[in-house]
Parts: C-alpha cells; structure tokens; sequence
C-alpha cells in the first residue's frame, strides 16, 4: 500500500470517528434534555428510559462499527492481523 492509500484510509477511519464523537455528545445533550423534561412533567413516571435505553443500542453499535469490539474486529482487523502474520515469519 502506498502513501496516498494510506493516508485516504486514515482519513477515512477519521471522519468515522469524527462521527462517533458527533454522536454521542448529540446523545448526551438530548438525552438529558428528555431526563429534565421527564422529571419536570411526570416525575412519578419514568418514560425518558425507553429512548435512552433505544438511542443506546444505537449508539453502542455505531461504536462497535467504528473501534470493534475492544479493537479486535474493527474495520481494518484484517489488515493489522495479516502484517502480524507477515511479521512473525520473518526472521528477527
């Protein structure tokens, strides 16, 4: 891979992560702005859970779809496990 690509898919896995961040701030400021409202018309009834709970699935999946599952399958797993590979065949 030369120069270019490489700096394209860093790009790239930026703008995801860009993304990711953009998300979950978007998420935190609704979701408290629902909590407050929740607790200031009906505190007896928590409903402001059900959109969080919903949202947060979302949110977790668009995380997994970014980082992986702790940076095992993120989106360039199979490039990093194929130059560990590489690596451990060559004699060091």
């Amino acid at each position: 891979m030369d120069d270019q690509q490489e700096y394209d898919r860093a790009k790239k896995q930026v703008k995801r992560i860009r993304g990711f961040y953009v998300h979950a701030v978007v998420f935190v400021l609704v979701n408290a702005l629902l909590v407050a409202i929740n607790l200031a018309t009906s505190a007896d009834h928590w409903w402001f859970f059900w959109p969080l709970l919903g949202w947060g699935i979302g949110l977790a999946a668009h995380a997994i779809a970014v980082f992986g599952f702790g940076g095992i399958w993120g989106p360039d797993w199979e490039e990093r496990k194929i130059r560990e590979i590489i690596g451990k065949r060559r004699p060091g």
